[in-house]
């Protein structure tokens, strides 16, 4: 079966309709921890650990949202030091660990080698300050030094100079500060892309999700098992394709999907979608798994349940 997107056909594998049956199943899961009632059966996601359909809701995002963006006392420019600092390392051990060795993360208390120091002195207590999520540069070619967070400080010492503090309040398009970022030496399309949406949660922001995207790795190698013979430039067409067909796609399949109110998925969760069900489908169809990749993660229930909330700006919550 085919589709026509942006003027291409494209070959439907029998992997585009688990993409929507895993959007509706991860949803479920989500939604089951809130309300309390019994999902549908999928083993899969049962076993192992899987990003939620909004990207927004996972936990990391959630912690963004609500310790560091919705806090008052901070303006625009520290909002968005703080953003960075957090985002280098996307731990949220690291930022608390940080915080009770430096005190509040903001310009007043910046300083790489205050900030170095302090990290080094969690990693000397044997704690990884890197989350696993996704790897961060060592910039050592583009900062020089041997340790990766010293030059991850440098790249944001780099960022306060060329006055990005400023620059990313004064845009609205999120195509705009993804441009801003990935002009930064060492960070590359998918972290830019990924920084810019954290920004855009803050409520300094003007811009939106929906405005654009840029398909990461997994992605391209979930678009590549739905559609087989797509191409690079075919990504972002793809994904903009899911997030306007959604509706009609989860209706032609029969499926309900609960989506947040007033809210359907957007473009980056639809760009993360593919990359979830890429590595779904390591397992559900091993087949069109190439590389023969295993899923590394594991799901394990945390026991401190989310207190949920979304970035003040979207006037949404969960439904």
């Amino acid at each position: 079966m085919t589709l026509i997107i942006a003027n291409k056909i494209l070959e439907k594998s029998v992997c585009y309709d688990n993409y929507w049956q895993f959007a509706h199943n991860r949803q479920e899961r989500l939604r089951s921890t809130v309300f309390h009632f019994e999902p549908p059966a999928d083993d899969i996601i049962d076993r192992y650990k899987f990003t939620n359909c909004y990207r927004a809701l996972d936990r990391t995002s959630q912690y963004l949202i609500k310790n560091i963006l919705e806090r008052g006392e901070y303006d625009e420019k520290d909002t968005f030091l703080r953003i960075m600092i957090f985002k280098v390392f996307n731990k949220i051990e690291t930022w608390q660990a940080l915080e009770d060795k430096v005190g509040s993360i903001d310009l007043s208390t910046f300083n790489e080698e205050l900030y170095a120091k302090a990290l080094e002195s969690i990693c000397a207590e044997d704690k990884k300050i890197y989350s696993a999520a996704y790897i961060m540069p060592s910039g050592k070619r583009e900062f020089g030094s041997s340790k990766k967070h010293e030059n991850n400080l440098r790249m944001i010492s780099f960022m306060l100079k060329q006055k990005f503090q400023h620059k990313v309040w004064d845009t609205n398009s999120l195509e705009e500060n993804y441009e801003l970022l990935l002009s930064i030496p060492s960070i590359g399309k998918f972290l830019a892309y990924q920084y810019a949406i954290d920004i855009g949660y803050s409520r300094f922001s003007n811009t939106i999700e929906n405005q654009f995207v840029v398909a990461g790795p997994g992605a391209a190698r979930g678009i590549k098992k739905c559609f087989p013979n797509a191409k690079p430039e075919d990504f972002r067409y793809i994904i903009e394709y899911m997030t306007d067909n959604q509706t009609h796609e989860f209706a032609r399949l029969g499926i309900t999907f609960n989506h947040l109110r007033n809210r359907h998925l957007q473009l980056i969760d639809c760009q993360n979608l593919f990359c979830e069900i890429d590595k779904y489908l390591r397992v559900a169809r091993p087949t069109f798994d190439k590389a023969g990749a295993r899923i590394k993660q594991l799901y394990k229930k945390k026991p401190d349940p989310i207190n949920y909330k979304l970035p003040l700006h979207w006037n949404s919550f969960l439904e």
